[in-house]
């Protein structure tokens, strides 16, 4: 698979950015370490939805629980609104997903 995940966690990191946007400064660090802590773990993910270890439909729920479990986090924050929360870990594992997706289709 030819995923840079490094450059698909700068790009979550910029959708967040781009929602959270007042609140940058007083999260960026955090939410960084939260990703980066996360990515062996979507690595995985991606690796075996590419190998057919799980169904599309299993690498879906799987990326919702990580939405949830990211949001989770933001919402730790308390500087920024569930609302923002949301949104913002909804952007981020979206560009996780497309990346992948698109990697595979391209094998």
């Amino acid at each position: 698979m030819k995923v840079n995940t490094n450059d698909v966690i700068l790009e979550m990191l910029a959708v967040i950015k781009g929602t959270v946007s007042d609140h940058w400064d007083e999260v960026k660090t955090t939410t960084n370490q939260f990703l980066q802590r996360r990515k062996v773990r979507l690595e995985l993910l991606a690796e075996m939805l590419e190998k057919g270890e799980i169904t599309p439909a299993r690498f879906k729920s799987r990326l919702e629980d990580e939405k949830l479990l990211l949001e989770a986090e933001l919402n730790a924050m308390a500087v920024i609104s569930k609302a923002i929360a949301q949104k913002a870990a909804n952007a981020a594992i979206d560009v996780f997903e497309k990346a992948i997706l698109a990697a595979i289709s391209t094998i």
